[in-house]
């Protein structure tokens, strides 16, 4: 496969054409130094076979931001620990310099002395001010510092300098953000004059290290800072003419939704951004990389064969599996664990102040703690379960050696995973099913569709241990009504159990509630949702969020938040509103999404004989998907 080819850039020559692109991990020290968990994280990267590694968010100041930083020469033994770990696996190391566009200098003293109200005072100014208000003296001293930090990235053993083209660089190229009217405003040539300047500035100060740019393009659709694609050929023409070594084509953000940049699944296509990476790529010679929803290796490959693109990468993809690449060159691309673009773990995770941690993959955020190790005693290992949870301890539990064994009593594996993919936009989470079911598969599990798991029947196969993953059920509170045929559970309509129609009252504003609301909808229902707290959607990835709305929007979903339900009645629900006023909604279907409650098992026979027992996933604590891997992965490897 091409993808798996060499690539020389700038005579440096890269083992193949996979990178992992800059992301914001919370992985480093609060002074951002790298850590031993930042360096675990992108050496796991390195043994999984990609070929080049970029550190995103390097910033060259002291910043509060939770990013990476190189201002100071103390911090260059982290950087330089961190490459020589990559080294040694083969893989190139990039370090993304940038610098916000606020002031920061100005921030961190306020910050310093605990003013956070004015923090975010002059946050919220700076962000839509300081492109304009930052004189040209401070630009200039941003370049010496961009350089300095370049210098010392490369005393650190870092072979490419990524110039991030968003933020304050990508700002000042904007149209819809720099209203300058000095040298860098107002032309083209002048909204890249920073750009420009700072490509040359680093060309003297690390002569003999590649040069790359983050290339981010505003779409009429989407973005604000970045170059407009209308002006992109002409921008990468003169980036090359610089002495740029290549381009990494994204889209532009600043529009306060990370959806634009990192969509979730369903709300843009597979490969969203490659054609216009192909146009950028059509203006200039040197190699240009592609990022955005690709998921597979065929992906991949057609984008390098078609020629619209030399490098790809792979964010979410190696979050996911980190052996995305070492899978695909011995043929087994058929293991890879694909995302599922739910930005739960990733994205929900930076923008919530914790670390990146894939749901899917219970390592991800953990090298140092979370590896497969194999069991010093072979044991025989029943699960009871094949939901989430069940099927990721069999996947553990038999790689480790164990003898596995599970039993799911109904005819097809998944567990709620097979409603979850049901509401609009949901599809792609069907790929965890199906990877999931084939990693147990190859792993040999045995496995019993169909076949509830008696006490006797477990009994007479004398495991050493079972783990208990019955997951839970939906939960229908004491409600006035609650027992009338015009009332489900959100479940059973998401399993296409029950049918409803016409007017659809929807009892429960959490996940499936608004996920069950906007199916209904779509459908044609006529939807009113009632959620007692002051807010709808809590649990609902922020990439998501808008994209649900607009869907209310268009379909005239009626929100009742603040709402506490009384009864329900054969046409109607009653309900009292924040100041206590009763209000009648009509309907002809009720249906409840209130939540649901740990399944109970009964191991007392199992304990008596000496069998140890394990509760994972749900039946532990109801969580998510997240929960359930990561409870399942460690039962079983602590085994």
């Amino acid at each position: 496969m091409k993808i798996l080819e060499p690539i020389v850039v700038g005579g440096v020559r890269f083992k193949n054409r996979i990178m992992f692109p800059p992301l914001t991990t919370g992985y480093e020290d609060k002074d951002g130094n790298i850590t031993a968990q930042s360096r675990a994280f992108y050496t796991r990267l390195a043994k999984g076979g990609v070929g080049y590694i970029v550190l995103g968010d390097v910033a060259p100041i002291r910043s509060f931001a939770p990013t990476p930083k190189l201002f100071d020469d103390s911090q260059i033994e982290s950087f330089r620990l961190l490459a020589e770990s990559v080294h040694l696996h083969g893989a190139k190391l990039g370090i993304q310099i940038f610098h916000p566009e606020y002031d920061c200098e100005a921030l961190n003293k306020l910050f310093d002395n605990g003013q956070m109200g004015q923090v975010r005072t002059q946050l919220h100014h700076d962000m839509q001010f300081f492109i304009n208000e930052v004189t040209e003296d401070a630009l200039l001293k941003i370049i010496e510092n961009m350089c300095e930090c370049a210098i010392r990235a490369e005393k650190a053993g870092v072979d490419v300098i990524q110039i991030h083209g968003d933020r304050l660089v990508g700002a000042l190229c904007s149209t819809k953000m720099n209203s300058r009217t000095d040298q860098f405003g107002g032309s083209l040539e002048n909204r890249t004059r920073f750009a420009l300047l700072l490509v040359h500035a680093l060309k003297k100060a690390v002569p003999n290290m590649l040069l790359e740019y983050k290339f981010p393009v505003v779409t009429p659709e989407r973005g604000k800072g970045g170059i407009d694609e209308i002006d992109a050929p002409q921008f990468a023409k003169w980036l090359e003419d610089a002495g740029i070594d290549m381009l990494h084509v994204a889209q532009a953000n600043h529009t306060g939704n990370l959806a634009d940049t990192i969509p979730p699944m369903g709300v843009q296509p597979y490969c969203f951004f490659v054609d216009i990476a192909n146009t950028v790529k059509k203006a200039v010679s040197i190699p240009v990389s592609a990022v955005g929803r690709i998921i597979d290796p065929e992906m991949a490959e057609e984008v390098v064969q078609s020629n619209r693109a030399d490098i790809i990468g792979l964010g979410r993809a190696l979050l996911a599996d980190p052996d995305w690449i070492n899978k695909t060159a011995a043929g087994n691309a058929c293991d890879i664990r694909r995302c599922i673009s739910c930005n739960r773990g990733c994205t929900d995770n930076i923008q919530n102040r914790a670390f990146v941690a894939c749901v899917l993959n219970a390592e991800n955020g953990f090298e140092e703690e979370r590896s497969i190790t194999p069991a010093a005693i072979k044991k025989n290992i029943i699960v009871i379960g094949g939901g989430p949870a069940g099927l990721e301890a069999a996947r553990v539990a038999a790689k480790k050696g164990h003898k596995v064994i599970m039993f799911e009593k109904e005819k097809k594996l998944g567990g709620q995973l097979n409603i979850a993919d049901v509401p609009p936009r949901k599809r792609e989470m069907h790929r965890a099913v199906q990877d999931l079911v084939h990693a147990v598969r190859k792993e040999d599990v045995a496995i019993h569709l169909g076949e509830p798991a008696t006490i006797d029947r477990i009994l007479s196969l004398k495991p050493n241990a079972v783990i208990i993953a019955v997951g839970a059920k939906s939960f229908a509170p004491s409600i006035p009504g609650i027992d009338g045929i015009n009332v489900c559970d959100a479940w059973d309509v998401l399993s296409g159990e029950r049918k409803v129609k016409g007017r659809v009252a929807v009892i429960g504003g959490g996940l499936v509630g608004c996920e069950t609301a906007e199916y209904l909808a779509e459908q044609g229902c006529k939807i009113a949702l009632i959620e007692k707290e002051a807010t709808l959607a809590n649990g609902i990835s922020t990439t998501v969020l808008p994209t649900l709305l607009e869907n209310y929007r268009t379909y005239g979903v009626e929100q009742y938040t603040g709402h506490k339900v009384l009864r329900i009645e054969k046409e109607v629900l009653i309900c009292e509103d924040a100041e206590g006023k009763q209000i009648e909604i009509l309907c002809d279907f009720v249906i409840t999404a209130l939540g649901s409650r740990s399944l109970a098992f009964d191991t007392e026979s199992f304990i008596q004989n000496n069998i140890e027992v394990i509760k994972i996933g749900d039946c532990k604590e109801v969580a998510d998907i997240s929960h359930a891997i990561k409870t399942g992965y460690d039962a079983a490897n602590a085994l």
